[in-house]
């Protein structure tokens, strides 16, 4: 597959990954540039285990963990906070989600719960498709379910709760 049919089928997908995990627009523009061209230069080495989606989802999501410990992350949200600057392009993204009330509260919730939320409810795996991304126990995935629901439900108001509610049907 050529690079630029890459970019046109998972470009906005691996945006909205890498938002989740970032909460910056250019941060996850940056990511998804990065991941497409480490693709490109090793696009060799994909062997092919998964689906071509899932395997550059990781990358994302790999390079988003990348971007929230680098020095320029920490750099920039110090001086956001010093000088009260405000992220207001980050709203636009959430308003084109269907769902953007519920992507607000997600966004507020530490990365361990955003991400089986997100491989969850927003990607439809499974919870042992989960722990398999993430490489951990399915009893954990179970576990930051439940709490990430938790967390959810004292964000959001009750109708919007009621969606999430009892959804343990996968």
């Amino acid at each position: 597959m050529e690079i630029e049919q890459l970019i046109h089928t998972y470009g906005d997908y691996l945006f909205r990954v890498a938002f989740i995990y970032t909460k910056d627009e250019r941060a996850a523009e940056e990511v998804v540039q990065d991941v497409f061209m480490k693709f490109y230069q090793t696009s060799h080495r994909f062997d092919e285990r998964s689906s071509l989606k899932t395997y550059l989802t990781k990358m994302t999501v790999n390079r988003s963990y990348d971007y929230l410990r680098s020095w320029k992350h920490r750099t920039f949200s110090l001086l956001e906070q010093l000088t009260g600057a405000s992220r207001g392009a980050d709203y636009r993204v959430l308003q084109k989600e269907e769902r953007g009330e519920i992507t607000k509260a997600v966004l507020k919730l530490p990365v361990k719960y955003r991400e089986v939320l997100l491989l969850y409810y927003y990607e439809d795996l499974q919870v042992s498709e989960v722990a398999e991304f993430l490489r951990v126990p399915v009893s954990t995935v179970k576990t930051r379910l439940q709490r990430g629901r938790e967390k959810l439900k004292q964000l959001l108001p009750k109708q919007q709760w009621e969606v999430l509610a009892n959804d343990d049907s996968r």
